[in-house]
């Protein structure tokens, strides 16, 4: 190779302007097109990330009277979503499994007035991985009739214990996350969003994940699809309603401190709960670190999630991540083993 290499005669760049003029022009144009759109697209991704503001939730009938749902309300993401339209002006629904939570919530809602506005709440206990608990799917129904709704969180959710190989997992558990985290959020979605189609008027925040949304997961596997598929749903469904008023928007999440993640200790990369919804609140419809990524309908508000996101885009190499998240599961499945082994000893 070296030796045919030898034999090769490069021209140098005086020749190639010279005798090249046309191919040059070409390839100085390529790459200046290129040069120019990393530099926009950076400058976009941090405009929008630490800039620009989103839509104001009075589009979506913030102190007019309009209400706000909330799944997965009892804690962690979803009570701030709850707390934070409340503060907004919305009345708020929230559901969740935990009653006495949901009930401790709507007193604390209801407790704050906005303005000289007061601000209702009511509460459904549901538990969205019994699809065929039609008694309760009646009741969320009849709640929910007659009430004009703004917004809807899809926050409800299902992760794993801890990482695990899909052959090992048990049957109910990747039911419960399928139900949870795909059927219960085209269900509920069916049911609101001809109401907003409607009224020309609402917006639709569907929680996704990196794990799916921006990478495969090893380990978290059914996990990682169901939030592959909110994120298809989300973009597709954007579209759709996009000329009638409706914003649907899928919120690509990386760590969050949450009893989901059982990460207790926040940092630039994994915030508070507050500090993430109030986040995604102010940065409604903007992309910020998932801006021209080919992901449609998603979106990246959390500026450190936003930079990864970005990062993780430009420097491509997709199975780099792929196996070092499989690496990263792996050693957490280890040491949740061992903390209940010893667990299991002590009792």
């Amino acid at each position: 190779m070296a030796t045919f290499l030898s034999t090769v005669s490069i021209p140098s760049s005086h020749v190639l302007v010279t005798d090249y003029p046309k191919l040059t022009l070409f390839v100085l144009a390529v790459g200046g097109f290129s040069v120019a759109r990393f530099a926009l697209k950076t400058l976009l991704v941090l405009a929008q990330t630490f800039v620009i503001p989103g839509k104001s939730l009075k589009k979506y009938g913030a102190g007019k009277g309009a209400w706000a749902v909330v799944t997965g309300a009892s804690e962690g993401i979803g009570r701030e979503y709850a707390l934070q339209l409340a503060q907004k002006g919305f009345n708020v629904l929230v559901s969740a499994r935990n009653a006495s939570a949901l009930a401790t919530l709507v007193t604390e809602i209801e407790s704050k007035s906005i303005g000289d506005k007061k601000v209702q709440a009511k509460a459904v206990t549901m538990d969205f991985s019994k699809l065929d608990d039609e008694a309760q799917w009646k009741k969320l129904r009849s709640e929910l009739a007659g009430l004009d709704i703004g917004v809807l969180v899809n926050n409800a959710g299902k992760s794993y214990s801890y990482p695990e190989d899909f052959h090992l997992c048990s049957d109910k558990d990747m039911e419960d996350i399928v139900n949870i985290n795909v059927s219960s959020v085209v269900r509920l979605t069916k049911m609101i969003l001809p109401g907003m189609v409607e009224k020309k008027r609402g917006l639709i925040i569907n929680m996704a994940s990196f794990s799916g949304g921006s990478v495969a997961s090893p380990m978290l596997s059914t996990y990682a699809g169901t939030k592959a598929f909110v994120s298809s749903f989300s973009g597709s469904l954007a579209e759709e309603v996009r000329d009638k008023g409706v914003d649907v928007e899928c919120v690509n999440t990386y760590f969050v401190v949450s009893n989901m993640s059982k990460i207790r200790r926040a940092s630039a990369l994994i915030p508070m709960p507050k500090t993430f919804v109030r986040s995604v609140l102010s940065k409604l419809t903007l992309p910020c670190g998932a801006l021209w990524t080919n992901r449609p309908g998603l979106v990246t508000p959390y500026w450190g999630h936003a930079l990864l996101d970005y990062i993780m885009n430009v420097i491509g190499w997709n199975m780099a991540f792929v196996r070092f998240t499989h690496r990263l599961h792996k050693d957490i499945r280890r040491r949740a083993l061992r903390k209940m082994e010893r667990e299991a000893k002590q009792q």
